[in-house]
């Protein structure tokens, strides 16, 4: 239990965090990652070369210093972390690791002179409590896992069933247990942990469920990415009848029931996680507004299956926005260039307040669908997102 001066010294870190907070985020994974290769597959190597999982190690950790009277104000923070822990299956033995390397980058960035015993003691406390929180979590999500009709703990293997080129960059892949049995439910929305061999290395990955639950399979739709260690290796080597390692659905980012019309905006591979999302609400009589943004139409995922059920649901309208106009007039897009809030504006139903929407796409386009939002009068709290990497501020 942290004491009063114990919060109080980690409110005074505040400044310091702001100021120095990704430098020491920075070297406290570069140590960690150095000298403890247990925790490695845990991570993704490219979010470590761009900055993006260090800065928002920083984000998460000056948050915490400045909510530590009210960790409620976290909001949905501790869920994040929880469901992406859950589907990377991260363990209690790991929290120490984090922690004695977290306590020595404070103590070797900050220097001894700001960083003295007291301080470091008070972080010690604070860490674990935030530990104690996420391990308690994620027992549970693991037992519940566990426990749920066709659910599993730990790794369970898939073979591939089935294997489709979705477009120039995306291939789907239909898994299905190897066992036989039933596979456990999820809620549209959530993704699956997977863990690879790649050239004698584990590396862990989390991919969203490209189709509704059934019961029997899942689908994972994986974009390849120039450099991607991991969406390379799933192109390049695996096949139909292959097997792979999954770990059970996680994810907080899910579709809300309601009456409210549903805005599904994508951009690029952001497109997966809708399409579950997509099935479920053409379920019920709820309006959709299906916009999909792509560079190319070489590279427009899944527009062949949105057509179809478009023309199978009235209430579906669809939209597409290329960056480029396509050299067949027969293909063209409802829009060419990027998308913004004069595009949107001709797309959202009329009622702008009353709809709710969910965005997902590369950093820049979510900045710029969630500035276009609030222009056009949507409601913050009824525009959702997700990163697909390591959580950032949109603003």
């Amino acid at each position: 239990m942290l004491t009063t001066q114990q919060k109080s010294i980690i409110t005074a870190t505040v400044p310091l965090l702001e100021t120095g907070g990704e430098a020491l985020t920075t070297h406290f994974y570069r140590m960690m990652l150095g000298e403890y290769p247990e925790v490695r597959p845990l991570f993704n190597q490219a979010h470590q070369t761009s900055g993006d999982q260090p800065r928002a190690l920083a984000n998460g950790v000056l948050m915490y210093a400045r909510n530590i009277d009210r960790l409620e104000a976290l909001g949905d923070l501790a869920a994040q972390i929880v469901n992406k822990h859950v589907a990377l299956q991260v363990q209690p033995e790991h929290y120490p690791i984090v922690g004695a390397c977290l306590l020595r980058a404070i103590r070797e960035v900050l220097g001894a002179e700001i960083a003295t015993d007291e301080v470091i003691a008070a972080w010690a406390a604070a860490y674990q409590q935030l530990a104690d929180i996420l391990i308690g979590a994620e027992k549970a999500a693991y037992e519940a896992n566990a426990q749920a009709p066709g659910g599993w703990r730990g790794g369970r293997e898939f073979k591939v069933v089935q294997r489709v080129a979705e477009s120039d960059e995306i291939t789907s892949f239909h898994l299905a247990p190897v066992d036989g049995k039933p596979v456990l439910d999820f809620q549209p929305g959530q993704y699956i942990g997977l863990r690879l061999s790649v050239d004698g290395r584990d590396i862990r990955r989390n991919y969203s469920l490209s189709a509704a639950p059934n019961g029997a399979t899942y689908r994972i739709s994986v974009k390849r990415e120039a450099g991607g260690v991991a969406s390379n290796h799933l192109h390049d080597h695996v096949k139909e009848g292959s097997t792979l390692e999954l770990y059970p659905p996680a994810g907080a980012f899910t579709l809300v029931q309601g009456d409210r019309p549903l805005v599904l905006i994508s951009g690029g591979v952001g497109i997966t996680p809708t399409l579950a999302m997509l099935e479920a609400a053409l379920e019920t009589s709820r309006p959709v507004h299906f916009i999909h943004c792509a560079r190319t139409r070489g590279v427009h995922a899944f527009k062949r299956t949105i057509d179809a059920l478009a023309q199978k649901h009235p209430q579906l309208k669809r939209f597409y926005c290329y960056e480029e106009a396509p050299a067949d007039p027969a293909e063209a897009p409802h829009a060419v260039g990027r998308i913004d809030a004069d595009k949107l504006a001709n797309w959202l139903p009329a009622d702008r307040r009353e709809l709710d929407a969910y965005f997902l796409g590369p950093k820049p386009f979510m900045q710029q669908v969630k500035r276009a939002l609030r222009v056009l009068g949507v409601p913050d709290a009824q525009a959702r997102y997700e990163f697909f990497g390591p959580a950032a501020a949109l603003e």
